[in-house]
Formats: structure tokens, sequence, C-alpha cells
């Protein structure tokens, strides 16, 4: 089993920047693709970003040319920057990591971020 936890969020301005991190703990040589997703409030959680264990990425419509996502496999951690923030962009961010002989997704409990306009 995959331990996920994430950092990094808080309140900022629009047009500020903040960097998310998600440390990995437990089966760690089981990850396959990590990410991020998000929730706002009243809405469904929808699909941010994702690398996988070869460093290729993947970004929604909405951030991409924003956010960048990253990860240090020595560290065991996926990054996620976020510049030029919206108000659009609040909401409770997931780090998720795929758990190859499980078939599944392993998810952290969530960083709040909240732009400010």
């Amino acid at each position: 089993q995959v331990q996920l936890v994430e950092s990094g969020g808080g309140l900022v301005q629009a047009g500020g920047s903040l960097r998310l991190s998600c440390a990995a703990s437990g089966s760690i040589f089981n990850i396959g693709a990590m990410g991020w997703h998000r929730q706002a409030p009243g809405k469904e959680r929808e699909f941010v970003a994702t690398i996988t264990s070869g460093g290729s990425t993947d970004y929604a419509d909405s951030v991409k040319g924003r956010f960048t996502i990253s990860r240090d496999n020595a560290k065991n951690t996926v990054y996620l920057q976020m510049n030029s923030l919206k108000p659009e962009d609040t909401g409770v961010y997931y780090c998720n990591a795929y758990q190859v002989s499980r078939g599944s997704y392993a998810w952290g409990q969530g960083t709040q971020v909240t732009v400010s306009s």
C-alpha cells in the first residue's frame, strides 16, 4: 500500500504562485504514474495533471501553460508548480499515485488552495 501526504497549499492573490508537494511512502516500488486532481466547492473532482515514471506529462486544458508537474523519483515526491493563479483554481488539491500491482490509485488527504481576486 502507498501512502501520500500533500503540503504547500494556502491562500494567495490572483496572479500569484504556489508549489504543492506530495511525498509517497510505503510500497513505493509499486508506483507508476503520479498526478493531481482538484475539487472546488460544490463541484466534482477533476483532473489537473499527471506524470509517468518516465517523465511524460499531461495537463487539463484549463491549467496548460500555467502549471508544471514534476517528480523526483529519488525522493518519491511529485510537485505541482502553479503560476498565474486564478480564483477558479480554488479548491482542495489531491495527489494520487497508481499502484501497479493493485491496479488502483492511492490518494492523499488533500491540501486547500484558495486564490483571492
